[in-house]
């Protein structure tokens, strides 16, 4: 057995060893924030802001519209589907109030993954940026269960004449938003901007779930994690134990450029620094370097997360050098590993430590992380957090010594129950009280965790995970393909991306036109950077493709 040095055990149903100040729900938490923090800025994008009294207020509209509105109940499903703007944590905010479970969705997913999303999780609303809307129209009929669309702009919540520049520009100018037919949508101003009666808030429990979130979990299918309202207090609490040092209440500047609707930047970036009453700089669009890096010049943050390949592109682009970096206190990077050159030249440059963490979706979802002690460690995904126990185990669930390779298995108070609706690859997830996470790594003799690969065949883009099945499903529906096989390739960056090996039927089919087809089907980290054409593909003797001998 490994010496467990770092870690505590902890069993469902029994008390962790950590407190959550005596919430009942992460919406109870939330909102002695909103009250707490009233008079100070919560929230910052595009040049336009929001303070904690201003989202109390909308939030609560929002919440009455939903309840007292349009009827809905306490446990129904909403959709939020856009990218970083003011409008969302307004409506996650008051979505977590009026007693709903809220459905994080991607914007760039295409109309075949929303419609696979949105039926799984029979969603009774949805809020969407307009930008989006033309792929809800599509899809529309396929859901009969969805009674309610609820349409923002990204001008909305920008003042009155900015917001209306701005949509002029986004619809008629830089034509970003495609035509839709959604003769039944609620403007998002009406729902938010308008007052609507006494709002009566249900009652919420821990056991209530808080967040249907996404993921592949530890095999092909996406599935929802059952994300309860006792798992984000938890992670929410196990994180501001782990910053108690550093964390200035009401005085932080964090700067978010992941989205909002990526579990690493909804736990971390907007719920644990909200209850921090921290200022949050909300990034729309982080490829536009030369904006976002303007957008930190304007005003020096003290915190910053962001991935391994967001880091890098920083660094290289020349308005980098004018960004002041003399408040910045904590650097973290998720989602993906961070290289050892990246993270080097980070501290070269800003003089603060990049720091790395581990985390799942089914785990709400920071598992371990790096001590805060002022050392650089690269390679190790750190120490799990308070209240976690992290084991390292053979195939038949049996603990590995240190040292020894094995899958990381996590138990403790943020892991979900389960999947929705899904209580086959629930039970294959766990054993006994543990997690599986499908992750190969191993743990040194001082206690730190290491990930060496991955159990099944995910491909990691970006810090998104990318399932070989499901893009080979899309490839294989091709008229003109006969076989297809999907794998994971690095580029010379270290980056990994997804590649296709495809037997075709006819000889007319070309890369470009495979590429297009893709790019039409999928959501662009998921569809294939390369395609080679092969006469045929290694198979098994009973006729699967074997993924591990594409070359």
């Amino acid at each position: 057995m490994q010496k467990r040095i770092w870690h505590t055990s902890y069993s469902p149903g029994v008390p962790p060893e950590i407190e959550t100040p005596g919430y009942r729900s992460l919406t109870e938490m939330l909102e002695v924030s909103l009250h707490r923090f009233s008079g100070h800025t919560a929230f910052v994008n595009m040049g336009s802001s929001l303070t904690y009294a201003e989202v109390d207020r909308l939030s609560r509209n929002f919440a009455s519209f939903l309840v007292n509105g349009l009827g809905l109940k306490k446990g129904e499903r909403i959709a939020l589907q856009m990218p970083n703007l003011l409008q969302y944590p307004v409506c996650a905010i008051g979505a977590l109030r009026a007693g709903l479970v809220v459905v994080n969705t991607n914007p760039l997913y295409t109309a075949r993954e929303m419609e696979y999303q949105f039926r799984d999780a029979e969603i009774s609303a949805v809020v969407i940026l307009e930008n989006f809307a033309s792929k809800l129209a599509e899809i529309r009929d396929a859901l009969p269960g969805l009674r309610f669309i609820i349409v923002a702009s990204i001008g909305d919540l920008l003042g009155p004449l900015k917001g209306r520049i701005v949509n002029l520009a986004v619809r008629h100018i830089r034509k970003m938003v495609p035509p839709y037919h959604l003769p039944d949508a609620i403007s998002f101003k009406k729902a938010a901007m308008e007052s609507h009666g006494i709002f009566h808030p249900p009652s919420i429990d821990p056991e209530d779930i808080a967040f249907l979130q996404y993921t592949g979990g530890t095999t092909g299918t996406s599935k929802g994690a059952m994300l309860l309202h006792r798992n984000l207090l938890a992670n929410v609490t196990q994180h501001r134990i782990w910053l108690k040092e550093t964390l200035v209440e009401g005085k932080e500047v964090v700067i978010t450029p992941l989205p909002l609707y990526h579990i690493f930047a909804m736990t971390v970036n907007f719920i644990t620094f909200f209850v921090a009453g921290a200022k949050n700089i909300l990034i729309t669009n982080p490829r536009d370097l030369k904006a976002f890096l303007g957008e930190m010049a304007r005003e020096p943050c003290t915190i910053i997360t962001g991935v391994n390949t967001l880091f890098n592109g920083m660094m290289n682009h020349p308005q980098f050098a004018k960004i002041d970096f003399s408040r910045m206190k904590l650097s973290i990077g998720g989602g993906m590993a961070v290289l050892k050159p990246v993270a080097e030249r980070w501290t070269k440059l800003t003089g603060n430590l990049l720091m790395e963490g581990y985390g799942l979706t089914e785990c709400s979802p920071v598992v371990t992380i790096h001590p805060f002690d002022g050392q650089q460690r690269i390679g190790t995904i750190g120490i799990p957090l308070p209240g976690t126990d992290v084991i390292v185990c053979d195939d038949d669930g049996v603990e590995q010594p240190v040292g020894q390779h094995g899958e990381l298995c996590v138990a403790g108070p943020q892991v979900m129950p389960g999947y929705w609706h899904n209580q086959e690859e629930s039970r294959a997830s766990f054993f006994a009280n543990y997690f599986r996470t499908g992750d190969i790594g191993y743990m040194d003799e001082r206690g730190f965790f290491y990930i060496v690969d991955r159990k099944k065949e995910m491909i990691n883009v970006s810090g998104f995970s990318v399932y070989p099945k499901e893009v080979e499903d899309v490839i294989a529906a091709h008229p003109m393909v006969l076989e297809v096989g999907v794998k994971g390739w690095t580029d010379e960056n270290g980056l990994e991306y997804p590649a296709a090996y495809i037997v075709r039927k006819e000889q007319g089919l070309s890369e470009e036109e495979m590429l297009e087809y893709c790019r039409l089907a999928l959501t662009p980290y998921k569809a294939p950077r390369k395609v080679y054409f092969r006469d045929e593909l290694p198979k098994t003797p009973i006729g699967k493709i074997l993924r591990k001998e594409l070359v």
